[in-house]
Parts: structure tokens; sequence; C-alpha cells
């Protein structure tokens, strides 16, 4: 494969509300897991249990957004009545295996949830107060390269993986 492209680091990244970019966030923020809500199958014709997925449903997604002090933007995530909507956009460095030069693609992944938790954080004179707002997630969009790779949306009953709609027919029965 010429000129294929090896996913090396995330050189940079930003989270955006609204348009602009937030500062004051500490350098790590974890992605979600995709967890399937599963029921256990048995019965006749099954030689034994299983657990099978219900298409498209997970468990509950938890995001914390960490800050390193307290600031007017981590206020505004603590309050219980907005939807928090947020764009995280990294530039993911990549190694081409071919000529050994370096290049890079662009990675988005959008989120809105509401307040979980809030965590004020410590004070600690010379250091930071680790500070974080704990999202509920109703809604994550994860592109490569302006390409959706994965998008769940809860409360819309949407659930798309490389552009495949995978609730298409299930939503012409609701």
């Amino acid at each position: 494969m010429a000129g294929y492209n090896l996913p090396t680091v995330t050189n940079t990244y930003n989270v955006y509300r609204k348009g602009n970019a937030l500062i004051g966030l500490s350098d790590e923020i974890s992605i979600p897991d995709f967890t399937a809500v599963t029921e256990e199958m048995s019965g006749s014709g099954l030689l034994g249990k299983i657990q099978e997925a219900v298409m498209g449903h997970f468990d509950s997604q938890d995001m914390a957004i960490p800050f390193l002090n307290l600031d007017d933007d981590i206020f505004s995530f603590a309050d219980p009545l907005e939807v928090i909507d947020l764009n995280l956009r990294a530039a993911q460095q990549q190694l081409n295996k071919d000529k050994g030069t370096a290049g890079y693609r662009g990675i988005r992944i959008a989120v809105r949830g509401k307040m979980k938790s809030f965590k004020p954080g410590v004070l600690k004179q010379g250091g930071r107060m680790n500070s974080s707002v704990t999202l509920e997630l109703h809604y994550i969009l994860i592109e490569i390269d302006g390409e959706t790779k994965l998008e769940l949306d809860k409360l819309n009953s949407v659930y798309r993986v490389g552009g495949k709609d995978i609730m298409e027919e299930m939503r012409q029965y609701c």
C-alpha cells in the first residue's frame, strides 16, 4: 500500500464550546466506552446461554472534563439545566511507512450531555485544583478527516457505524 499512513500520536487538541476554545483544561480527556446493553438468552434450541446485544442500546456513558483550576467555564458546565455541547478537535500525527515522513489528519469528537457530577477540587499552595465536571452523554460523534466513523444519538434512536445506519430498519416499526 503506497503512501499508507500509520497513526502515531495526538499532536495537539482543543476543546470548543459554542465555537470558542476552552482554556484551563488539563491535558487528558477520556472518551467513554461503548458497552452494549445485553439480555441473557437460553431455551430450547440453544446449547447453553448467550448474551444478546440489544441493537443500538448502550450503557450509560460518562465523560469527565478536567480543569486545572476553577474558572467561569467550569461553572457553566455545572448548571444541571444546561445541555453541554462540546467539540474536541485533534491533529493526529501520522507516519508515512513508505517515505518515513510525518503528516497529520483531523479527528473530531462531538458530544452532548448534562452535568452528572461536579468536583471543585483541592486547594494546595502552589498547585492545581484538579477540578472536573462529569457529563452524562446523550450524543457522541467520532469523525476522522471529516468522515463519520461512529454516531450515537440516544434520544433520537440513531446509531451509525462507518456510514451504515444500524437502526434504520428498527425505526420503520416505531
